[in-house]
């Protein structure tokens, strides 16, 4: 039997949690009522990773043992003080999306069943021009997050040397994110092209550790720069998004010096809110500097080896490679 709902003041608002004792994380017990509080309790640096942006909802409204709803769309009932953002997605389809402008907004959406929150990386101001340059940093099979730190590490370096700053967090799992806020001046495959030149001037660097290889077959064990999350319609998890494990992990932000021993086992559900009521949010400068792309986008421009493919759903772009694994190519000849 459904537990009574509670309600939560949050910010001007009232929001209804139903059925508050739902058992959300199996492996700590951790309910439908922590994930909300959780939020609340973070809403500060939650919002500031969110705020104004198109977000996806990944939703498990009866737990993370069940299969997860990938919603992309305003939620079809809502309260009318929510707010939503025209997109365009890949396909030329538009829909609306929700603008997440309060600490509200997450607090309903979780109870919603919402784990982990995808932002885009523009803001409803302008949803063609990113304003944010992502580097997702994937350690493939055989690796752990200390290759990760590593590669993490070494984009940093690149960085300061193109004069630009980046802010890093754990990803939630064994990956690592870092931000780079940039001018609102270029599009979406300009925005793509400068990823990718970054991606490989950090690769020059040690490309027995990292790789920009596309295709799973040709990387072996090596942290993959995912490039493509700075194109269209792909979204990694916001900063401070719980992400949908039975042990309830958390994308947590850090500093570089955090960086350098921080293990990503130590931020939960439960463990991140004391911890943000201690030192707040170490990404509140994110938004102080706004960087130019243009070197990277010479650097990209003067490469030879041009594009990479973009992920299976996308229209063939120009410029393009063949979008086939290599094992499966055949010759031109």
């Amino acid at each position: 039997m459904a537990s009574p709902f509670i309600e939560l003041e949050v910010g001007e608002r009232t929001v209804k949690v139903t059925n508050p004792d739902k058992v959300y994380f199996p492996e700590i017990g951790a309910t439908k009522r922590e994930l909300v509080e959780y939020y609340v309790s973070v809403g500060e640096g939650a919002l500031r990773a969110l705020k104004d942006r198109p977000t996806n909802l990944k939703r498990h409204p009866d737990g993370v043992q069940t299969e997860a709803i990938y919603q992309k769309r305003m939620p079809p009932k809502h309260p009318e003080w929510l707010q939503s953002v025209e997109v365009t997605f890949p396909s030329g389809r538009k829909a609306h999306s929700l603008r997440v402008t309060e600490v509200a907004a997450i607090a309903y959406c979780a109870n919603l069943g919402t784990i982990d929150f995808h932002p885009w990386q523009v803001r409803a101001t302008d949803v063609e021009h990113p304003d944010e340059l992502r580097v997702d940093l994937d350690p493939q099979p055989g690796l752990e997050f200390d290759a990760a730190r590593k590669a993490a590490f070494l984009t940093r370096d690149v960085l300061a040397e193109l004069g630009m700053t980046g802010f890093v967090k754990t990803s939630g799992n064994r990956g690592v994110h870092i931000a780079v806020r940039i001018e609102p001046r270029w599009d979406f495959v300009q925005v793509r092209h400068a990823g990718i030149a970054l991606a490989r001037a950090v690769e020059a660097r040690d490309p027995s550790l990292v790789t920009t290889a596309w295709w799973k077959e040709e990387r072996g064990e090596r942290v993959f720069i995912d490039f493509n999350q700075n194109a269209r319609d792909r979204t990694v998890a916001s900063a401070y998004s719980v992400r949908a494990k039975p042990h309830a992990p958390v994308s947590t932000p850090l500093t570089w010096d955090e960086l350098a021993d921080a293990d990503p086992r130590d931020f939960d559900i439960r463990t991140v809110p004391a911890r943000f009521a201690k030192v707040g949010d170490v990404h509140a400068a994110i938004d102080d500097a706004a960087y130019s792309i243009e070197t990277l986008l010479d650097l990209y421009a003067g490469d030879d080896r041009g594009d990479l493919p973009y992920p299976p759903n996308y229209p063939k772009m120009p410029g393009e490679p063949k979008r086939v694994q290599p094992s499966k190519a055949r010759s031109d000849t």
